[in-house]
């Protein structure tokens, strides 16, 4: 029987019916290993008893009021939020997108109140901020583009940790009022924003008066080790974008702002209905408190410690093998080759991910993922990759 759902995914063939820590299980009854975490978003993994907990509770006093009136749960979690990213104010909306589309709209009104009549962004190539028209106009991927235009103007695109086309642009577009960079491309294949570009970057924003806004979407929350992926290369942004991880699978976003950033939108300037709602503050608030008391930014380094080492160890002088880079539970194995098939041939192995950029296996756990099951995932995934280079044809 056809389904009604619109067909906007090319859905893998399994239903997955419930859960338990870094385990899920198929309406079949088989489990599978999830390297996965939804893209980046179950932090906790899956029915964590804290967070259930937690959640059964708020549902049973109030899930929902809107922005009209105060929100205590929003205000905790804004103090929590800028206090572990040394920001001034917090905006909730529902997703990574929508705190993309605040972090533009803030640039552009900042550019306004400076006198400047058409504001641009630099954003980069290979970035993903989203699927609405502005922020798939500041995606770097013309294949997510395609169908779509006209694309929003005002964005000014150059090549990731290329800090001299950096400062060309702040030579030839005097119109320029931000840097918008993810710390780690997620969708753009697991790409670092480098630490010494970060710092320049910071630096010629504070020179030029622009503001440097860092897309913490998918690789925030603790995922890298630290509570946001910028932090090791130890600037401070004016504007950060989250969400995917921050409430464990609650929709929920947020952009954090400091300094002028912080006061540029006022009342009717920007808004939403669902967000920062209370059940989605309430599973926020318990996911941090979780990370912090259970010590999961440790474990989500010491994790990701583990897994790369036995990859690079394992792939080690293999062709076909281009590179395995990231940070904590954020991590990518580059391919010679598109390496699509490999999802599904995984998935008969009991191991959920995904492959970005046709060529890049991404690997994002649940921060709980233990060195038994990090073990597990390198187990299945090295002999797989080795057969699948087998037969894959020559690039």
């Amino acid at each position: 029987m056809p389904s009604h759902v619109m067909n906007t995914y090319a859905r893998l063939p399994i239903a997955l019916s419930h859960g338990e820590g870094a385990w899920v299980w198929d309406t079949q009854g088989r489990r599978y290993l999830d390297a996965l975490s939804g893209i980046a978003v179950n932090t906790l993994g899956h029915a964590h008893p804290r967070l259930v907990a937690a959640l059964r509770d708020q549902v049973g006093k109030l899930i929902h009021t809107s922005n009209l009136y105060q929100i205590p749960l929003q205000e905790q979690l804004a103090d929590r939020l800028c206090a572990l990213g040394g920001m001034d104010t917090a905006f909730f909306c529902n997703s990574g997108l929508e705190a993309n589309e605040a972090a533009i709209k803030l640039a552009r009104l900042h550019g306004h109140n400076r006198g400047i009549a058409r504001p641009e962004i630099v954003v980069f190539e290979r970035a993903f901020h989203g699927r609405s028209l502005a922020t798939l106009s500041a995606t770097g991927n013309p294949k997510v583009q395609k169908g779509f235009e006209p694309l929003v103007e005002g964005f000014v695109r150059v090549a990731l940790n290329d800090v001299a086309a950096l400062q060309a642009v702040a030579d030839t577009h005097p119109d320029v009022v931000a840097v918008f960079v993810e710390a780690i491309q997620g969708e753009g294949g697991i790409q670092p924003a480098q630490a010494d570009f970060l710092r320049a970057a910071r630096a010629l924003c504070d020179r030029q008066g622009w503001l440097l806004m860092i897309d913490e979407v998918q690789c925030g929350t603790g995922r890298t080790g630290k509570w946001f992926a910028h932090q090791w290369a130890g600037v401070k942004p004016d504007v950060i974008a989250m969400a995917k991880g921050l409430a464990s699978g609650v929709p929920i976003g947020a952009l954090l702002a400091c300094g002028t950033a912080a006061t540029t939108f006022g009342p009717g300037q920007h808004g939403t209905t669902f967000g920062g709602n209370p059940l989605a503050c309430r599973a926020a608030l318990e996911t941090l408190a979780v990370i912090d008391e259970d010590g999961l930014l440790a474990n989500a380094q010491a994790r990701g410690e583990q897994i790369q080492q036995a990859l690079r160890q394992a792939f080690a002088g293999t062709p076909g093998v281009v590179e395995v880079r990231g940070q904590g539970l954020m991590i990518g194995i580059e391919l010679d080759c598109p390496a699509g098939a490999l999802v599904g041939q995984m998935l008969e192995r009991g191991v959920l991910l995904n492959v970005t950029q046709e060529r890049v296996i991404r690997l994002l756990p649940p921060l709980i993922f233990t060195q038994e099951q990090a073990d597990l995932l390198v187990q299945a995934l090295v002999p797989a990759v080795h057969g699948f280079l087998q037969t894959a044809p020559t690039p």
